[in-house]
C-alpha cells in the first residue's frame, strides 16, 4: 500500500475516520513490558520499507507510515476526516490561488536541534522537484512555477535515452521572504494545493541532509515530528523515541516505539495474539472467517474503513498487456463480489469506481468494466486477439494477498481459458524494487492509499505521464491535458468536475483494475488501554495510553 499511500481538499471527508478503542488495561503502572522506559514501550507491526527514509523518495506505505510519525508538514488531516488543518504552518494565505504567502510557527526544531526555518521548506521542495536527484516524488511539485526548468524526462519515456540536464536547479516559484516565511508562486491557479501540503513529498529538511548522500541520511533520518529515529535493522526492526522538544501539538505520551518488520502477516498475528505485539493495522485474511479476530480479540479488535482501493495493475510497456481490450476482457472476467465474500467474508466491498466513494469530489460506478461479464470479456479477448502463454499475476508474499491474487487468477483461467496462475514475490521492498525497474512480467498487485482527501491525488499521480506511481507507463495524451486543466481549476468544486471528465477517459483505457474498496480489521495488545487511528488507518502514536 501507498501505493498504498495517504490524505485534500477544503472539504471534509463524507465518513468519520477516527477510531477510539478501549482495552483492557496490562495492570503495569507504567504499562510497559520489564526493562522499558518508565513511559512505557510499545511495538507495532511493519514491513521493510523500500527505500532509505526520505520524504519525497518514499512512496510505500511500510516506510510511509514511519514518516508519518517522524515529520509533522505544514497542515495536517485530522483523524475524523474533516478538514485540512494548520500544522507547522501559521498561516497560509492567498487571494488568487496563485501566489501564496506561508508563514510557519516560529523555533520549532528538527530531531538534531537545528531550527525548521522557511528555507528547510524551500531547499527541501527544490532538492525533490530537480530530476537528476531521481525523487520518487518529485511530480507532486510540477503544480510550481518553474518546475519544468528543473524536472526532465527520457524523451522515449522508455530508455536507453538519458533525460536532457534541466535548465535550473530551482523553481523559481519559490522565494524565501524571512526565517520564518516563504513564498510559493504556482504556473495557474490551483485551489488544492493548500490540502496537499500535509503530504510527506512536502515535508522540510534540515540542513544537515543537504551536506550528505540522500540515500545515506535516509538510514539515519532527521525529522522534525513526535518521535525520532534510534536504530534499523533490516527486515528486523526500526526503534523510535519520543522527541522531547516537540512542541506542535500533544506530545506522545509513550517513550519508544519499535517497528518489527516481518515478512508473514500470519506471525505477526499470532505475536498480537499472545501479547508479543501491541498494534497490527490489518490482520491477515485466515482471522477474517467466522470473524475469528473478533474471538481472539474481543474489544481489542477494531474495525473500520479506509480511503484506500486494491488493483490490479498492468506493466503497459509490455507489449503483452499494450491493448487496452485484452485489459478489459481481464477486468471482465474477475468476480468481485465472490471475492468479497470467499475471500474477505464481506469485509471489503467490490471496487465499482476508479476514485475511492470515501474521496471528496470521487464519482461513484463510474468503472464501467468492473462489471462481471465473462461473456463480453471473451468477446473483448477475441477482439484484442487472444493472449499467448502464461499470465502471471504477481503479489508481494509478506502481506495477505496469496487468497485473492489466486482467485484472481483461477477467475481469468476459467473464463477466459487462458494459462493464469499468481506467484507470490517474497517481500514488499523486493516487489516494489521490481516494480519501480519496470521488470514485471505480469499483472501485479497494486493498492491505493490515497495522499490527501480529493480527486485529483485519484488522477495525477496514478494516470498522468510521469506520475509519480504510474508504474505502468500509462500514457494517454488526452488524460494529461485534461488533468492539466483540472489541476488549474480556480475553484474545487470546477476542478472536481474536470477530473470526473478525466476518469471517463481513464475508464475507457482500462490501464488498471479496481478489485475492492478496503475495509480494515486491526488489533491491539491488553497492554494499550486506548488509542486512535488517523484518516487513513495508521496508528496515532499522540493517542496511545498504555
Amino acid at each position: 500500500m501507498r501505493v498504498s499511500k495517504r490524505a485534500s481538499g477544503a472539504l471534509a471527508v463524507g465518513a468519520a475516520f477516527a477510531l477510539v478503542a478501549s482495552g483492557c488495561s496490562s495492570g503495569n503502572s507504567d504499562g510497559g513490558d520489564a526493562g522499558a522506559s518508565k513511559d512505557g514501550a510499545i511495538t507495532i507491526h511493519g514491513v521493510q520499507p523500500e527505500n532509505p527514509l526520505v520524504p519525497a523518495n518514499t512512496t510505500e506505505t511500510g516506510g510511509g507510515k514511519i514518516i508519518d510519525m517522524m515529520w509533522t508538514g505544514l497542515v495536517e488531516y485530522p483523524n475524523n476526516g474533516g478538514a485540512p488543518q494548520n500544522a507547522l504552518a501559521d498561516t497560509i494565505e492567498t487571494k488568487d490561488s496563485k501566489v501564496f504567502n506561508i508563514k510557519i510557527k516560529q523555533n520549532t526544531k528538527f530531531h538534531d536541534g537545528t531550527p525548521v526555518k522557511a528555507k528547510n521548506f524551500v531547499d527541501a521542495w527544490n532538492w525533490a522537484a530537480y530530476s537528476p536527484n531521481g525523487a520518487a516524488n518529485g511530480s507532486f511539485f510540477s503544480d510550481i512555477q518553474g518546475y519544468e526548468d528543473v524536472a526532465t524526462s527520457d524523451p522515449d519515456g522508455d530508455g536507453p535515452q538519458k533525460a536532457p540536464p534541466p535548465k535550473q536547479e530551482k523553481m523559481s516559484g519559490l522565494k524565501v521572504l524571512d526565517d520564518w516565511s516563504f513564498e510559493v508562486t504556482l504556473a495557474a491557479p490551483t485551489a488544492v494545493f493548500p490540502t496537499k501540503l500535509g503530504y510527506s513529498a512536502f515535508m522540510p529538511l534540515p540542513d544537515a541532509f543537504f551536506t550528505q548522500k540522500a540515500e545515506d541520511f535516509g538510514k539515519k533520518p532527521i525529522g522534525n515530528g513526535p518521535v525520532k529515529f534510534v536504530s534499523w535493522q533490516d527486515n528486523v526492526e526500526i526503534k523510535l523515541t519520543r522527541f522531547d522538544d516537540y512542541t506542535l501539538r500533544d506530545k506522545v505520551k509513550i517513550k519508544d516505539v519499535g517497528i518489527k518488520l516481518y515478512q508473514d502477516e500470519n506471525a505477526a498475528y499470532s505475536d498480537l495474539i499472545s501479547g508479543n505485539l501491541d498494534f497490527m493495522e490489518t490482520v491477515p485474511t485466515s482471522a477474517l472467517a467466522g470473524e475469528k479476530y473478533k474471538a481472539d480479540l474481543g474489544d481489542r479488535a477494531l474495525n473500520t474503513v479506509t480511503p484506500a482501493t486494491a488493483f490490479i495493475a498492468f506493466p503497459i510497456y509490455d507489449k503483452r498487456f499494450a491493448n487496452k481490450d485484452l485489459r478489459k476482457a481481464v477486468s471482465l472476467s474477475i468476480d468481485r463480489q465472490a471475492i468479497s465474500d470467499k475471500i474477505f467474508f464481506g469485509t471489503r466491498k467490490p471496487a465499482d469506481s476508479w476514485a475511492n466513494p470515501l474521496t471528496p469530489g470521487a464519482p461513484a460506478g463510474n468503472c464501467t468494466s468492473c462489471k462481471f461479464d465473462p461473456a463480453q470479456a471473451k468477446e473483448l479477448l477475441a477482439k484484442a486477439g487472444g493472449f499467448t502463454g502464461e499470465m502471471v499475476f504477481y503479489y508481494n508474499a509478506d502481506s495477505s494477498h496469496k487468497d485473492w491474487m489466486e482467485a484472481v487468477a483461477q477467475q481469468v483461467k476459467t473464463n477466459l481459458n487462458i494459462n493464469a496462475r499468481a506467484e507470490g514475490v517474497p517481500t514488499f521492498a523486493v516487489f516494489r524494487q521490481n516494480i519501480n525497474a519496470y521488470k514485471m512480467k505480469g499483472p501485479y498487485r497494486a493498492a491505493w492509499q490515497q495522499d490527501y482527501p480529493d480527486i485529483e491525488n485519484w488522477v495525477n499521480p496514478l494516470f498522468v505521464s510521469n506520475g509519480s506511481s504510474n508504474d505502468g507507463k500509462y500514457v494517454n495524451p488526452a488524460v494529461d491535458a485534461g488533468a492539466k486543466e483540472a489541476s488549474a481549476a480556480g475553484s474545487l468544486e470546477d476542478s472536481h468536475k474536470k477530473f470526473e471528465e478525466v476518469l471517463k477517459l481513464v475508464d475507457e483505457d482500462v490501464p488498471t483494475i479496481p478489485i475492492y474498496f478496503y475495509g480494515q480489521q486491526a488489533g491491539h495488545s491488553e497492554k494499550i488501554k486506548k488509542l486512535e487511528l488517523t484518516n487513513v488507518g495508521e496508528l496515532d502514536l499522540s493517542s496511545v495510553e498504555l
